[in-house]
């Protein structure tokens, strides 16, 4: 078995090139040469105040030095991939910070031995040099059930940490005051994490196997075990027993949350869910958290703490009053911390209704006239002839496509068929286009529900109950040609069904100077025109549509959409000529 393949120039270089590229991204940041240490780019704005250092391992991503800027961290250390950074770099960080003129500098470091041990010794340096200096530990995990001489592990809930201890430093808060708050609120802080995967450190092989279809709860950010493996289930169920485990008053670890309570909560993504299971996370957590009578308000959903590659998410809860979410919502310069708002989640009315007036026109109530007849016959005959013409079209879709051509195309004549059941066919031809736009976008589904509503919408302005001579028709029919062509993208010749239509079309527009007795023959063309168009298929290569992905040639049948829009108009001639051609 090898490493994991990784996109990096090599495993010995890959965490100094990835702070440079963080530093090189964001004009806040520079780099302490000959240590891995990130720092404020405006030092000279920490006179007085105090200063926030805080890092750990590589690989969690955008922590730590993601968090640096006015209002959050002063400097960030960095170890290698999950290792703790050296005490010679944390001591030369909180040098750095004292000689531009802090008041003092506050350690936040997570509850793992060697950041322990690596910042409790530059801390006790750099006290021996006079520097003021203060530690704060974060143990907020929330796993295990019985205490451990380790204690709790540090997570994602050091985020908060940072943010709390960074919006009291911009205010001139003491490093006692700070060290005392922030106290306070890690009493109220509580993280636990789930993976779908491992992760693996550059060059090495995964910290740990997960076989398919199992996930693990309680686990470390460096992928240190968790506390139980099961089958993986919904998001909504691992949320619940997530936050069950985390409240549960039984373990020794578990934070305490009642009903009432207000809550800030963190939804970090360990490194490989996608946006949209993030979402889906986030929206279950929001709704478990209410369905227990807890406040949400705020949310943080997101990158923030990462473990490389892990597919898994973590949740950070925080208790929090108004004070607290005061400095929770402080502005910060830190390039990683999320623009949130500063409304309470729980209660805010988060559902718009659409305007009055978006009715659908297959709903409106229609008058008939002296062409409906006519026009509820062409469609009759439409309509049947592409339910006969279904598994011929699936056929010759399946050559170039998914094999549903036909399916969508009967969809799409079954809802007309119910809508000529219940409803008048209005007189205004116009008004009927715009009906069975409605219909095949409602009922059609895929780009070719989206292609026949746009024909039909724009066709449906050039015909009026007063103007629907065969002039105004074959304007019509240009009009949704050229919608086809603008919104679609395609052209005759790239094996769609532009290549029935758009000859059709300029047959039909020699109705604009016909006169009346030839209009018949000119629509008997226009049909002929399409059904050539349609047989010319076979001998193009697609260059739009799905069929445009298949190899020239694999594709020897006549395109679908082509064939389709030459039945309908052979059905509307064969119409017309059963019925007299009332229509022209």
């Amino acid at each position: 078995m090898e490493p994991k393949r990784k996109l990096i120039n090599s495993v010995d270089g890959c965490v100094d090139e990835a702070l440079w590229g963080l530093v090189r991204a964001s004009g806040g940041l520079s780099l302490l040469k000959g240590h891995r240490v990130v720092l404020r780019s405006d030092l000279d704005n920490l006179r007085g105040r105090v200063a926030l250092l805080s890092g750990g391992g590589s690989g969690h991503e955008p922590a730590h030095g993601g968090y640096l800027g006015a209002g959050m961290l002063s400097a960030a250390v960095a170890g290698g991939v999950f290792a703790s950074p050296p005490p010679a770099s944390i001591l030369a960080a909180i040098l750095s910070l004292h000689a531009a003129g802090a008041s003092g500098v506050l350690l936040i470091v997570k509850n793992y031995t060697g950041d322990r041990l690596n910042f409790g010794l530059a801390a006790e340096q750099a006290r021996n040099r006079g520097v003021a200096v203060d530690v704060v530990i974060v143990a907020e995990d929330c796993a295990f059930d019985r205490p451990s001489k380790a204690g709790r592990r540090g997570l994602c809930g050091t985020i908060f940490i940072h943010k709390l201890a960074g919006a009291l430093a911009e205010e001139g808060s003491s490093l006692g005051r700070i060290v005392s708050k922030v106290t306070e609120v890690l009493q109220g802080v509580g993280t636990l994490g789930v993976s779908l995967s491992p992760c693996s450190v550059p060059g090495s092989l995964p910290s740990f196997e997960l076989p398919p279809g199992v996930m693990e709860l309680g686990l470390g950010i460096h992928g240190e075990p968790g506390i139980k493996r099961s089958k993986v289930a919904s998001a909504d169920e691992v949320v619940k027993t997530m936050i069950d485990h985390m409240t549960n008053p039984v373990s020794h670890s578990h934070l305490p949350l009642k009903p009432g309570d207000s809550v800030v909560v963190c939804v970090n993504n360990l490194g490989a869910l996608s946006c949209l299971e993030m979402a889906v996370v986030t929206r279950a957590a929001v709704m478990c958290l209410e369905g227990r009578g807890v406040v949400v308000a705020r949310v943080m959903s997101g990158s923030f703490m990462t473990s490389l590659e892990m597919a898994g998410v973590s949740l950070s809860l925080m208790r929090a009053d108004q004070e607290t979410l005061r400095l929770f919502d402080a502005k910060t310069g830190a390039p990683a911390w999320p623009n949130l708002s500063s409304v309470c989640v729980s209660g805010r009315d988060y559902v718009t209704d659409p305007p009055a007036a978006s009715g659908r026109p297959q709903d409106d109530a229609h008058s008939d006239g002296p062409l409906s007849p006519v026009m509820r016959a062409a469609l009759e005959r439409v309509c049947s002839t592409l339910l006969e013409k279904r598994d011929e079209l699936n056929a010759l879709d399946r050559a170039a496509g998914d094999g549903d051509c036909g399916d969508t195309h009967a969809q799409a004549a079954r809802a007309i068929q119910e809508w000529l059941q219940h409803h008048a066919v209005p007189g205004c031809p116009g008004r009927l286009l715009s009906v069975l736009a409605g219909l095949v976008q409602d009922k059609m589904g895929g780009s070719s529900g989206a292609l026949y509503s746009l024909f039909l919408t724009a066709a449906a302005g050039h015909v009026t109950e007063e103007q629907s001579n065969a002039a105004a028709w074959a304007r019509a029919m240009h009009a949704g040609t050229q919608a086809m062509r603008r919104y679609g993208g395609a052209d005759p010749g790239d094996r769609t069904m532009l290549d029935a239509l758009c000859p059709a079309v300029d047959e039909l527009m020699k109705l604009t100077t016909a006169p009346p007795g030839g209009q018949m023959s000119v629509l008997r063309a226009a049909v002929q025109k399409a059904a050539s168009g349609a047989e010319s298929t076979r001998d193009l290569t697609a260059r739009a549509g799905r069929a445009s992905y298949i190899a020239a040639e694999r594709v020897t049948l006549p395109d679908p959409g082509a064939v389709a829009v030459a039945s309908v108009l052979r059905a509307v001639l064969e119409s017309l000529e059963g019925g007299g051609g009332g229509v022209m």
